[in-house]
């Protein structure tokens, strides 16, 4: 029930899809070299987050020139990749925020953003559904940045039997406080491991990104976070500790649902 995971911490060139693959590539390398089984990169990895005059021409359909690009790297070396990108969706003209789980055999799922920041509603569509991904005993609950300040979608993954909570972020070094406490609240409350992949550098010359990717254990200690622009962040985590957090501190057991359910 051990896993070696990974997250991405990286700056990205804005619009500049093959460099920063490529980027990201040697990162993945990086995360391969110490025997990580599960790599997450940021929010919007491939594009740089401030594309908005320009989203449609990056948006790209799952599977795509992204995934597949992934999907080559997970089925060589065997391993689990969690990315976000642009998505073009089913109507035309629309874009979804998309975070998806690729394995040696494909794409397992995708989430896409439910809650939108600021100037997003401008450009992207609402996602509408929640859903665990799993990968052997890994329970994968997909969130995506600003998401880590909103309980409740964590805490329906968790009831649905996520037992590691994932956050693809161009999350702003403005706001570190809350990207600070926000992340290790969403592991104590749900009682999980939390990986949060984070982007780093500025784009457009306004946008500061806060880095300080990390990995956290169900009690909301950090394992590990990344301090460079480029970095790759790894450590091992027990999912029999989630067993045992959650013995410990039974806020899912004692949870009263009814109060959050009311039956009519």
């Amino acid at each position: 029930m051990k896993h070696v995971v990974a997250a991405i911490q990286m700056n990205c060139e804005l619009g500049n899809k093959e460099g920063n693959l490529q980027k990201a590539q040697t990162l993945i390398a990086q995360a391969l070299e110490q025997q990580a089984t599960l790599i997450v990169l940021p929010e919007l990895f491939n594009t740089g987050y401030r594309v908005e005059e320009q989203d449609w021409q990056y948006a790209e359909t799952i599977p795509g020139e992204t995934t597949e690009f992934l999907q080559r790297m997970a089925t060589q070396h065997e391993v689990t990749i969690i990315g976000c990108i642009l998505e073009r969706g089913e109507i035309g003209g629309t874009i979804f925020d998309t975070a998806f789980v690729i394995a040696k055999n494909g794409i397992l799922g995708k989430y896409r953003k439910t809650h939108l920041w600021d100037q997003e509603n401008l450009r992207f569509n609402r996602g509408d559904a929640l859903a665990v991904i799993h990968q052997e005993d890994l329970k994968i609950g997909l969130q995506i940045c600003y998401e880590i300040g909103f309980p409740e979608g964590a805490r329906i993954l968790t009831l649905q039997g996520a037992n590691v909570l994932i956050y693809p972020s161009a999350f702003g070094e403005q706001r570190y406080y809350i990207w600070d406490t926000a992340s290790k609240a969403r592991a104590i409350e749900n009682g999980c491991y939390v990986i949060a992949a984070n982007r780093s550098g500025i784009e457009k010359q306004s946008t500061q990104f806060g880095g300080k990717s990390r990995i956290i254990d169900p009690q909301g200690k950090v394992l590990v976070e990344a301090v460079q622009e480029d970095e790759c962040i790894v450590a091992t985590i027990d999912l029999q500790r989630v067993i045992q957090q959650r013995r410990e501190v039974p806020y899912l057991r004692d949870l009263n649902k009814a109060i959050f359910h009311p039956s009519e």
